[in-house]
């Protein structure tokens, strides 16, 4: 017989470590799985110097985070352990974090915490002390599948869907993860946190960027990867130069405020060059991309990737966390893959992920994603893009 977490056997049977990260959310999660009777080990994961964001507000996993965290596991009465995972959250998220900035991306953190750290170091550890699941507080779901595998779908509160933060789960990942309050409103975990007496209730929810104390992004960047400080210049489409700026990484593809520049008419950012320190602006049609080059693709849909978009898939995407899923058609073969955008999309980014979907809102399916390598709107061939992919990546 399977429990409510779709396992075998009786919860208190059942050992679940579950990612506490202090906030409200996976404290509800936690607290709603020992209701049940499951044997709950909570572990909040310390990955940064908390010292000068102790107080922030947004910070995660900051000394108040543990703090709360500790004070939930001690209320509800789990054991709660906090692992020092600070060496690898730099390598794996903070480095990579700067060195896209320096290559001309906009990247999506997150994403790579969630990839390289809790659903990789974080799972291991939760398998090592004999847990049959990871438990997290993500705004998401998994569904099995009549072949017993798992798919991860969108959560039922739209505004809340975390799935663009998790498209690089893997197929394994998704066997061993559980994700209690997908089918539930954000109300309603707040309602249950109140209800089990957390203190973290109220809390407020915590910023993307949560490893950057000062609220400054480019203060990490400087320190780490000073040639993106670098001046250059900023150009229109043509090549003519309009100003200059201080930075590539204080700019993003689609950025219209804070440009330092005078114009007749609106200029938004239309693609940055890395290899030359050029910021490229143009008007707002220029930034209307129709096909998008991606690399690292994750593929947690049906078959594998290359049987499954043999002649074309038609699919629904999200280019960026705000987007709602838009028509598209998925292409490639052999490593190489590219989206076609049925009505195009304004602002595609390098760097920032492009998820794919089998429905267009509800609780769909999630097939898996990549980064976006570059975009080309329509009549640009491949060769002529590549200038900007190079770029791109360095």
């Amino acid at each position: 017989m399977l429990n409510s977490l779709d396992l075998e056997g009786r919860p208190q049977d059942t050992r679940v470590v579950v990612a506490m990260s202090g906030g409200v959310d996976s404290s509800t999660t936690a607290a709603l799985l020992k209701a049940e009777g499951y044997d709950v080990v909570g572990i909040t994961l310390q990955l940064y110097d908390h010292g000068a964001a102790t107080h922030r507000k947004g910070a995660c996993c900051a000394g108040q985070d543990i703090h709360d965290a500790r004070n939930v596991a001690e209320r509800i009465g789990i054991p709660h352990y906090v692992l020092d995972y600070e060496d690898r959250f730099k390598e794996s998220v903070i480095d990579n974090f700067a060195a896209s900035y320096a290559s001309g991306e906009t990247p999506v953190p997150c994403i790579e915490c969630n990839r390289a750290i809790k659903f990789r170091d974080l799972l291991k550890t939760a398998r090592d002390l004999g847990a049959a699941a990871l438990a997290t507080g993500h705004y998401v779901a998994s569904r099995r599948l009549a072949d017993g595998s798992r798919a991860l779908v969108c959560a039922a509160d739209a505004d809340r869907d975390q799935s663009y933060f998790l498209f690089a789960t893997t197929r394994e990942q998704l066997q061993y993860l559980r994700f209690p309050l997908g089918d539930m409103t954000k109300q309603q975990t707040r309602e249950l946190a109140r209800r089990f007496g957390l203190s973290v209730a109220d809390k407020h929810d915590s910023q993307d960027i949560c490893f950057v104390p000062t609220g400054r992004y480019t203060d990490i960047i400087t320190r780490l990867r000073p040639n993106a400080m670098e001046p250059g210049d900023i150009v229109d489409v043509n090549g003519s130069v309009l100003g200059r700026h201080q930075g590539i990484a204080h700019f993003t593809v689609g950025q219209r405020k804070g440009l330092g520049i005078a114009a007749g008419s609106p200029l938004y950012v239309v693609r940055l060059d890395a290899a030359s320190r050029r910021v490229v602006v143009g008007p707002r049609e220029a930034l209307r991309m129709d096909r998008i080059r991606l690399r690292d693709i994750n593929w947690i849909g049906d078959g594998d990737l290359d049987s499954a978009i043999a002649g074309g898939l038609e699919i629904f995407v999200r280019v960026r966390s705000t987007r709602a899923p838009q028509p598209a058609w998925l292409r490639g073969s052999n490593g190489r893959y590219e989206v076609e955008l049925v009505a195009g999309e304004e602002g595609v980014s390098p760097g920032q992920a492009c998820v794919f979907y089998d429905a267009p809102s509800g609780q769909g399916r999630v097939l898996g994603g990549g980064f976006i390598q570059s975009a080309m709107a329509k009549g640009v061939t491949a060769s002529a893009a590549r200038p900007m992919v190079e770029s791109v990546r360095g």
